[in-house]
């Protein structure tokens, strides 16, 4: 039989779809006639060693990490063909190159491929400088930045993720061509041509350059050796790098571990050592599904040599090394004798672009920043690093991937002898070659090659060196090291050599020679197993055979598969018939996994598919078990027999008929006798034996007829005696198939498979150990026809090195968790070391018990003894579970009783899970809401993309019909588009929660929108004349113009951050609506041209305009890139495209834009947009002193220059928005360079006198000293460089007392400019220090006369600046406020209120330090909604109002009136900074009085803009984000707000004289996204959500108790979040102790929550009056329905209609489902009793929020109404006595927490299971009295041949042995044997040998021999019942 080749069909032509696409498109006319000149030029231009341009070529490329898809190319001169599966895929055609495709294979490329595109940078941002990192602060110092910012700053660019894709080579003859999978091309130049290349393991390619016999000679003539021929390319924007030689390659084999080089220091310091020229390239492997190993095969044709070798990718080093004048005068030869050589070729020059029509703006490559190449000796000065691809400079042509953006550039022929050159050797020589730097070898080589061994050659083996074949195969551990197989077949010599390849023991790769057989062609193929390739051999004598199992040899034949359908009628193919001898076959070639090509004779090929792979996974986890238990010869002989017979049937798979040939291949390769059972032909008796059979046999509709008999059961007789003793193997063999078997038993899904398995393993057991086949026949009745008996046991034949009972895996694993000292002795290496037994391991490590594994492995870790605590028993198994991939479906395929421990570990875990698990493990113990809380991915907050799941169960609102939908298509179509207001929030979600159900978003919304005309009420006077009341609607109108153009602040405010993503389209700015609509007369008015009072102003409020529009864009948008921004830029620079150029730096997008955009906006000096781009990219890189920032502010700001006075053209006003721009670039950085600068510039000469040239001055000197105050930001100290700028400060504020005395003298600065700057800058320095000194320095002044002599608003600026620096001190109290006040203007204050008169000045004094006081409050409690704070603010505020509406007209009173107004300006501006983001509502309605109060006219004219601006500001704050942003408390943040808030009010909306504009808009950058939103991670909703909060104030520490969405305190204060609700799962985030929760609360400050399912959420169900436990009533009847099922009316039950009611609690597709399918009323009354056990069980599930206990309860109540009938009656048996065991003995003791006082009950009560055991035991004692089972279980008790009197006799009595634990019938013999000897010897002796009395000598032998029994039986926890003890007893004494 093993000689009988197997035969396999020729499947038709080998030619593929492209290759007749090429073919057609070719031709087939003969070639012309070439001259021999002619035919020369064709070669030179080719190559002379190349295949023929006009044959067809093809090449596939196999990948085992998709092994269903193998991709195949084909190409001709000019065309390239990618084809999977057979079908065309892709064409790329290269006609237009005018040269012809040398090769083109397929391979891996690296890239980058970044997660989010959109925040990847290239060189040409902002953000890529080579700047040094920011300095990092000390410990002990504040930081400057508050958390959030930090996080920003912090974060790492996303550089992509390395990953490997696949991607298409083409090499024409100069240059070659990528394309990528995903779609990007690339193009490379090739300074040679390419002979031929192969992909390379990680990736890249290896190609050989044609070596043309001319070089020899040119070697011969110069004395040096010939260039290199083997490179590879490894990048797209590298060179093709030369390969280099080792001497040696240490570890990383398969790609596993790190591989380093023998010789790593010599070729890290000497030029690259490459392979011998001579060396031609036959084959390379690429870690393809035939083995991992990295080789490759040449020949040396000279010196007729075979080189097997290995490769290996090292990173190249990238640090050049210094090379003396020796060496560089041998290279600078070297490059000489290469120039004639390629003198003609040329190629053009390496190009990293990508063509114009697939230009990326991203290149997917990550490149490290070299040093500026041109700075080294001997390169041209134009060379950058951006330009080092260009393939000029030797600095950069290593292999590894970059960013780079090259220009393209051209390459001459004289130059192209200096690129191989550089490629080969490493240097360009320009200039003095002794100091030039040189590549070292490894900074020049990617791969490297090792020599592991070398074959001579005969000489006609090494001139046919093309035609020879090599292949890996049989790659598996074979019980020594894991190794492959290599065959290298040399058909001249006819004979193929076999060699072994594995490391050796110096951790070197090793091709150690085995063997060599006959041979003409060889190929490796998957035939005979699934995961190992085998070989394919074509033999000298034209045969086929496999070798397979190492090297034996299995034969193949082929034969020609003619149809039998008549071509006449339907043509199959005219090519293969008639039939054509095309000879013998000459050669195979690999195909897709078991296809192979035969080459005939005649070159005829033609495809064959050998697969002997079984599809039955039965058959191959045997042959896998059996491999690692029996030695290799039999395991060969065993395959090979059950091959042939299998082939010889034809090799059905049908009806699992493969596992019975490998049954009788099995008995019959260990002799043992089987004997086929006769077959009944009969229809009837064919259907018991069809799958149909197997498939219905349990079904319940199907118990009423009569069945085909059983084909097991029919043969009854006694099976004969054994006459030899049984095979030495049978054992090792029983031992494997009943571990297979116990694997088999754990999955419920695999019972079929264990039905099947079972006979084949009591055909081993009968004989060497027959108590294993009636262990298995307890469990499998029907698996065998007759019960073991000992009557027919040969005694000699019984193998003693197997127990009595075989190991059950149940019973170990219930001992196992319930005594921890109990070990599991369960390993697949066991039984081949205790049988002593070398494994044949032909399918290598393969574990065909994985399921075993896991679970023994999972249930030692709930048995730790090491580790007391339940909890973290549980946590380690689920985390064990995790770290193996078991999820929920590994769970629902183990029986309920196996998986119980698990599920209630899973249910420990998730009532109380640890905070640092990874996300895997959350979802596995189903917490998807901890999971999405700690995910990395930022939540959204927006709704805009989906829709929460509970609208499409229960949608709160009607579909769409098709009509609407049409209508709304056609509207967009049309371009009906709504206009953007600039208003929208798109938060509905957030904000119905947010702020409840009231109205007051859209009223801020409605006031702050500039887009719609507005609406006002006019008072009709009749007695004006038409002109008159003309006139008085002009100035309406110019009185809501003013409003109008200051809405853009507050609107700025209210919608930040409320565009999550942009599209690809224009950004819409809104428009400003000047007109008015007044009522009643509904008549709409416009301006008259002119009227407004400047074009200036307009400009700035569409400035403003642009700002607001631009902040709407969140932060964390994405899509905001440079081409974004470009493409919204209009064709003339406007104010709202310059303001909306700032909003993006407010927001950071401005760090996407790429430089070369930026001069496109300052170059036309167009102001507004200079501001914007200045400040804009200052704040997008706040304080991160970037350079490139810094150079584009130092041209537009004259103090930055070395000479400060030159003229750059540049307004004052944009000289001010860069300074204020250094200073948030250099914000925090203690910079003193530009500290020095910005303070200079606080005193600048040319502003002391004002001119019309510097009428910004103010603003100019403002800025300075702002700028100067960011920079030194609370950096003050007492050093002698700070003592310094102090003593400049304090002459600021004073004045130089020195030159004051001088009269006459010019000032050298006018103090009115500087003290109130200098202030400021000098608070800001001291910022938190509590230098008494330094505030004592602004001292307030006392007296009428010290106070005459400054502004009152020095006063309030001093205010400011004096508790900024005293900042502990400050306190919301009117105590303090009072203490801030002099004590004489206290003093002048109260005698004021006592009626008499006090000056002025006293009183504009007191009422600016109010305001100042109010406003430092207000910084101090930023964004803290504190109640003292705003209590105290509140007060002030509606004090100053009372002042300002009650002025009277005069002009002293006109001056305090100015005074109240800009107070109270700053009072409601400070009001709301507290109470920022929180919407709070008697907030709003003082802020909404004084927006309505326009048409007043108690305050002047000139500030009415100011007044405005205020107001707007104040709403937008209070409602900061839509509520989702409040303020932050950080020193940067406070330095922003005062910037932003600067108590200086603008006349007009053009007004900049006094402050800069732009700087109001400073707020952005202390914003910090504190509003804490809960979302229900099931439904996605945002809900309300009680949390306690602990947060430290210093050194106290508190909890208190808000309801989410609620801003939450800062984070540094911040010290856990608690959710502890009975609505909700537990929840806790420790951010002070977990550093990954403050990461998640920093990065999303959504808490992801998941309801608990018996309630209802709190706006859902307020008062809780609608929880399930109160709509369910009481659920005690529910428990005793689940325990006892019985029928009864669920329509009187609370709950009865579970369809709506659970649709309400629960969006559980689960729970929902399970209600309509199973717990529908029906009428059937059969089908009630089950419907009121689902009911009760989905009550239990909901209430207790437990689903995965459905699928429990539903198995119970199989388990509990099954037949015993069913075959799998007494596997689910087993498992129930396993649950009920479990439940009622260990869980309690072990599982539930009761020994921490921790106890929780369990998933499902044990009273249910043991509810179900009963019901079978009550049909079991029905069974158990039978006069015919009584006889049949005496029969076994008694060791005698069970005769079966009815069919389901063997049913009944396994039921009874495995219910009661009742030991093997061989043991009860040797029990009854031993009880009768005792009773005998016992009898009559005086105690202790014996007894007299009878009754209580039986007594103590019953309890002996029961707990004897016990221990030699199935012992879960119950062992063996007393009862069947009894009944044993009885039987005895009857057959006695």
């Amino acid at each position: 039989m093993a000689t009988t080749p197997i035969s396999f069909s020729l499947q038709g032509l080998a030619t593929s779809s492209a290759h007749e696409y090429l073919a057609r498109t070719t031709g087939t006319y003969p070639p012309p006639q070439e001259s021999d000149l002619l035919k020369a030029i064709r070669t030179a231009l080719r190559g002379s060693d190349t295949e023929s341009g006009s044959s067809i070529q093809s090449a596939s490329f196999l990948d085992d990490s998709d092994p269903q898809t193998v991709d195949e190319l084909t190409w001709n001169a000019h065309t390239v063909v990618l084809s999977q599966g057979g079908v065309m895929r892709k064409q790329w055609n290269f006609q237009e190159e005018g040269q012809a495709i040398q090769w083109a294979c397929i391979g891996w490329l690296e890239q980058n491929i970044p997660e989010n595109p959109a925040r990847s940078h290239t060189t040409g941002h902002y953000t890529s400088s080579s700047d040094p990192p920011p300095r990092r602060p000390d410990p002990d110092e504040r930081p400057t930045f508050g958390p959030f910012a930090q996080v920003q700053q912090n974060s790492v660019p996303d550089l992509g993720k390395q990953m490997r894709v696949s991607a298409v080579f083409i090499f024409l003859r100069s240059i070659g061509r990528i394309f990528v999978k995903d779609g990007h091309e690339f193009t490379f130049a090739l300074p040679f041509i390419v002979r031929k290349a192969w992909p390379l393991s990680p990736h890249g390619v290896m190609i050989q350059r044609v070596l043309e016999p001319s070089e020899f000679e040119e070697a011969e003539l110069t004395g040096d050796a010939v260039l290199p021929t083997i490179f590879s390319v490894t990048s797209p924007f590298s060179e093709a790098g030369a390969v280099g030689l080792t001497a040696g390659i240490v570890g990383g084999f398969r790609g596993e571990g790190t591989p380093s080089l023998k010789d790593e220091d010599e070729n890290s310091t000497k030029p690259l050592k490459p392979v011998v020229p001579t060396e031609m390239v036959v084959w390379a492997s690429h870690r393809g599904p035939a083995s991992k190993d990295d080789v490759l095969v040449t020949v040396d044709v000279k010196k007729s040599q075979l080189s097997v070798w290995r490769y290996v990718y090292i990173k190249p080093k990238d640090t050049p090394m210094p090379l003396g004048h020796a060496q560089a005068d041998t290279l600078a030869k070297k490059r000489q004798s290469l120039a004639g050589v390629e003198r003609r070729r040329s190629s053009a020059m390496f190009s990293p672009t990508l063509r114009p029509r697939e230009q990326s703006p991203t290149p997917q490559f990550g490149f490290p920043e070299l040093p500026p190449l041109s700075s080294l000796p001997g390169m041209p000065p134009a060379l950058s690093t951006t330009t080092a691809m260009t393939s000029l400079v030797a600095g950069d042509s290593s292999q590894r991937s970059g960013t780079v953006k090259g220009r393209r550039n051209s390459l001459t022929r004289n130059d192209l002898s200096v690129t191989m050159d550089r490629m080969v050797l490493g240097g360009r020589f320009d200039g003095a070659p002794a100091l030039l730097p040189i590549e070292h070898g490894r900074m020049k080589a990617a791969y490297w090659m090792e020599r592991i061994y070398t074959q001579e050659l005969t000489a006609g083996d090494a001139h046919s060196w093309r035609s020879i074949s090599v292949a890996l195969f049989d790659d598996r551990y074979d019980g020594v090291s894991s190794r492959s197989l290599m065959s290298i077949c040399l058909p001249h010599s006819q004979c193929a050599f076999l060699f072994s390849i594995s490391p050796g023991t110096d951790n070197t790769l090793k091709a150690i020679p085995l063997t060599h057989i006959p041979a003409i062609s060889v190929a490796s193929l998957r035939a005979t197993r699934d995961n190992i390739w085998d070989l394919l051999v074509v033999k000298p004598d034209h045969q086929l055979a496999i070798r397979t199992h190492g090297i034996h040899e299995l034969p193949i034949e082929l034969c020609t598969s003619s149809p039998s359908i008549d071509n006449s009628s339907l043509r199959i193919d005219p090519r293969r018939t008639p039939p054509i001898d095309h000879g013998p076959i000459i050669a195979v070639h690999s195909g897709y996994f078991s296809t192979a090509v035969v080459t005939f004779f005649d070159g005829w090929k033609e495809r064959v598919t050998i697969d002997l792979v079984p599809h039955d996974s039965l058959v191959s986890q045997c042959m896998q078990i059996l491999s690692l238990s029996l030695p290799s010869d039999y395991m060969f002989a065993l395959h090979s027999m059950f091959l042939h017979r299998w082939s010889a049937s034809g090799r059905p798979t049908a009806n699992n008929i493969d596992f019975m040939y490998f049954s009788h291949s099995f008995f019959s390769c260990f002799l043992i006798p089987h004997g086929i059972r006769p077959v009944d032909k009969t229809p009837w008796s064919l259907l018991g034996t069809s799958p149909s059979h197997d498939q219905f046999v349990d079904d319940p509709a199907l118990r009423g007829l009569e069945m085909p008999p059983n084909p097991l059961l029919k043969s009854s007789s006694a099976p004969r005696a054994e006459d030899s003793k049984p095979h030495f193997l049978m054992g090792p063999a029983l031992c494997a198939l009943h571990t297979l078997g116990e694997n088999l038993r754990l999955m419920v899904d695999q019972y079929q498979s264990l039905v099947r398995l079972v006979p084949l393993i009591c055909g081993v057991a009968k004989t060497v150990r027959p108590e294993w086949a009636d262990y298995w026949k307890r469990l499998c009745p029907d698996a065998v026809p007759v019960w073991p008996s000992p009557a027919t046991t040969v005694t000699a034949f019984v193998d003693d090195r197997l127990p009595v009972w075989p190991p059950d895996i149940s019973a170990i694993l219930y001992g196992r968790i319930s005594n921890p000292e109990w070990q599991v002795p369960w390993d697949t290496q066991e039984v081949a070391v205790r049988f002593g037994i070398a494994p044949a391991f032909i399918y290598g490590q393969l574990n065909p018990l994985v399921s075993l594994q896991h679970l023994t492995d999972i249930y030692k870790c709930l048995a730790d003894k090491n580790v007391p605590q339940t909890q973290k028993r549980a946590e380690n198994a689920i985390f064990l579970m995790v770290n193996a991939k078991l999820g929920s479906e590994f769970l629902s395929r183990l029986p309920i009783g196996i998986a119980a421990p698990l599920r209630e570990a899973a249910r420990t875990c998730q009532l109380a899970p640890p905070g640092d698990w990874p996300l895997a493990a959350y979802r596995a113990i189903g917490r998807n809401d901890l999971a999405a809380s700690a995910d990395d991915a930022p939540e959204v907050l927006f709704s805009d993309g989906y829709k929460p799941v509970k609208e499409f169960i229960n949608p709160t609102c009607r579909r769409q019909t098709i009509g609407e939908i049409v209508n709304q298509a056609r509207a967009a179509g049309g371009g009906e588009v709504e206009a953007v207001t600039g208003v929208e929030l798109d938060l509905a979600d957030f904000t119905d929660i947010r702020f409840g159900q009231d109205r007051r978003l859209e009223e801020v919304a409605r006031m702050l929108c500039s887009s719609k005309v507005p609406n006002v009420k006019w008072v009709e006077r009749p007695e004006l004349s038409e002109h008159d009341q003309t006139k008085e609607h002009q100035n309406l109108v110019m009185r809501i113009a003013e409003r109008t153009l200051a809405l853009p602040f507050g609107r700025a405010m209210f919608t930040f951050g409320s565009v999550p993503t942009v599209n690809r389209e224009a950004y819409t700015i809104p428009k400003m609506e000047y007109s008015i609509r007044v009522q009643p007369m509904n008549v709409t008015i416009t301006s008259e041209p002119g009227k407004i009072p400047l074009p200036e102003s307009m400009k700035w409020g569409d400035f403003h305009n642009g700002v607001a529009a631009g902040l709407r864009i969140s932060p964390f948008s994405t899509g905001v890139e440079s081409s974004w921004i470009a493409f919204n830029k209009p064709s003339e620079l406007t104010p709202e495209h310059a303001g909306f150029l700032f909003g993006l730096g407010l927001t950071g997008h401005l760090k996407e834009m790429l430089t070369w955009h930026t001069f496109g906006y300052l170059t036309p000096k167009h102001d507004l947009t200079s501001i914007g781009v200045l400040l804009g990219l200052s704040a997008a890189n706040v304080g991160s002193s970037n350079t490139h920032v810094t150079k584009l502010l130092a041209v537009h700001t004259p103090a930055l220059l070395p000479t400060p006075t030159v003229d750059l053209n540049v307004s004052l006003m944009t000289q001010a928005a860069g300074l204020a721009g250094v200073g948030l670039l250099y914000l925090g950085t203690k910079n003193r360079r530009m500290a020095e600068v910005c303070l200079n510039q606080i005193s600048r000469k040319d502003l002391v006198q004002p001119d019309l040239s510097n009428e910004h001055r103010e603003a100019y000197t403002f800025a300075a000293a702002l700028s100067f105050g960011m920079i030194m930001l609370g950096k003050g100290s007492n050093v002698p460089a700070d003592m310094a700028l102090i003593s400049r400060l304090t002459t600021l504020v004073h004045g130089d007392v020195g030159m004051s005395s001088q009269r006459g003298a010019q000032a050298l600065f006018d103090i009115n400019l500087t003290s109130p700057s200098a202030t400021i800058g000098l608070g800001l320095m001291y910022l938190r220090t509590e230098r008494r000194d330094i505030a004592d320095i602004m001292t307030i002044p006392d007296t009428v006369l010290a106070l005459n002599r400054i502004q009152p608003s020095f006063v309030l600026i001093r205010t400011i600046a004096r508790s900024l620096i005293m900042w502990d001190a400050i306190e919301p109290t009117a105590d303090w406020v009072i203490a801030q006040l002099p004590v004489s203007i206290r003093e002048a204050v109260d005698a004021y209120a006592k009626g008499k008169a006090v000056d002025d000045a006293m009183g504009l004094a007191y009422y600016n330090i109010l305001a100042g006081s109010c406003f430092v409050v207000a910084l101090k409690y930023a964004g803290t909604a504190r109640e003292a704070a705003y209590l105290m603010i509140v007060r002030y505020f509606d004090l100053f109002t009372r002042l300002v509406y009650s002025a009277g007209p005069h002009f002293d009173q006109k001056i305090r009136r100015s005074a109240y107004r800009d107070g109270l300006n700053l009072i409601s501006i400070s009001l709301s900074m507290v109470m920022a983001g929180t919407g709070e509502i008697t907030c709003f309605r003082r802020l909404r009085y004084a927006y309505g109060m326009y048409q007043q006219t108690m305050h002047t004219q000139q500030s009415k803009y100011g007044v405005h601006v205020a107001t707007h500001m104040s709403i937008g704050l209070l409602f900061l984000g839509g509520g989702r942003f409040t303020l932050g408390t950080s020193d940067a943040a406070i330095a922003c707000m005062v910037a932003a808030f600067f108590p200086r009010t603008h006349f007009v909306s053009s007004d900049n004289k006094c402050y800069l504009q732009a700087l109001r808009h400073f707020w952005v950058l202390a914003v910090e996204p504190r509003c804490l939103i809960a979302r229900d991670v099931d439904s996605t909703e945002v809900v309300y959500l009680p949390v306690k909060i602990t947060m430290k104030e210093g050194k106290d520490t508190g909890t208190t108790q808000l309801i989410s969405p609620t801003l939450i305190p800062d984070l540094d204060k911040l010290l856990s979040i608690r959710v502890d609700t009975p609505r909700y799962w537990p929840f806790y985030l420790d951010t002070e102790h977990l550093p990954r929760h403050r990461q998640s609360l920093l990065r999303s400050q959504t808490l992801f929550v998941k309801r608990r399912t018996a309630f209802l959420s709190y706006t859902e169900d307020p008062r809780g009056s609608r929880s399930l436990f109160v709509r369910s009533g009481s659920s005690a009847g529910d428990a005793a329905t689940l325990d006892f099922p019985q029928s009864t009316d669920t329509k009187i039950h609370p709950a009865g209609d579970l369809g709506e009611f659970i649709t309400s609690f629960s969006n559980d597709v689960l729970f929902l489902a399970f209600a309509d399918h199973f717990a529908r009323e029906t009428e059937v009354d059969e089908e009630r009793m089950f419907q009121a056990y689902c009911h009760a069980s989905l009550l239990d599930s909901i209430l207790q929020d437990k689903p995965q206990t459905l699928q429990t309860h539903l198995m119970l109540f199989l388990y509990r109404t099954m037949s015993p009938k069913s075959r799998y009656f007494h596997l689910r048996l087993q498992d129930l006595r396993f649950a009920a065991d479990f439940y009622s003995k260990i869980y309690d003791r072990r599982f539930s927490g009761r020994s921490e006082n921790n106890a929780r009950t369990p998933l499902v009560r044990d009273s249910t299971v043991a509810g179900a055991l009963h019901a079978l035991d009550q049909q079991l004692d029905l069974v158990r009295t039978k006069p015919h089972f009584v006889n049949m279980l005496g029969q076994y008790a008694r060791g005698e041949r069970v005769i079966e009197s009815e069919p389901s006799a063997s049913h009944s009595l396994a039921w009874y042995l495995l219910r009661n634990g009742v030991p093997v019938s061989t043991l009860l013999v040797i029990l009854k044997g031993l009880a009768r000897d005792a009773h005998v010897q016992c009898l009559g002796l005086p105690p202790p040998e014996g007894c007299d009395d009878s009754a209580l000598l039986d007594l103590g032998i019953k309890e002996v021999l029961h707990g004897a029994g016990t221990k030699m039986t199935t012992s879960l926890g119950s062992g063996w019942s007393v009862r069947s003890l009894d009944e044993m007893i009885d039987a005895w004494k009857i057959g006695a």
